[in-house]
């Protein structure tokens, strides 16, 4: 069995809590939840709306799968948290949609929370495999 391996990246996104961007574990790669943050300075506001936050998720995962030799094409699972399920799960289903081709899109879940971190409206985490 691989020992794994807690990768905190130094071009990653900015962390707001304690944790690593990822986890390695042989083939797999584990993901942490990424949240619409600027990358480079996660104090600066949020973008408006669950579309531009979406697309903030999905660039800081890009960033972070990248860092750790991974790309979306890569990825398997992915669990979706969103803060108002009603109003911003097809918005949200748009975005996300955008960034996988129609033939691999990863498993999922999405779910409704009652808050994240920073007040955001999405946050994504994921599960790659490449051998």
């Amino acid at each position: 069995m691989d020992t794994p391996v807690f990768l905190t990246l130094p071009d990653g996104p900015d962390r707001v809590a304690p944790f690593s961007h990822a986890v390695r574990c042989g083939p797999w790669l584990l993901v942490t939840g990424q949240m619409p943050t600027d990358p480079a300075d996660n104090t600066r506001p949020l973008p408006d709306g669950v579309e531009a936050q979406t697309r903030q998720v999905m660039e800081n995962l890009k960033r972070v799968l990248a860092g750790c030799g991974f790309a979306l094409a890569d990825v398997v699972q992915a669990r979706i948290y969103l803060t108002q399920f009603e109003r911003d799960y097809e918005a949200m289903n748009r975005t996300y949609a955008a960034y996988f081709p129609p033939d691999r899109l990863p498993a999922r879940t999405t779910v409704g929370v009652t808050g994240l971190a920073r007040g955001a409206l999405v946050e994504i985490d994921l599960v790659a495999w490449k051998p």
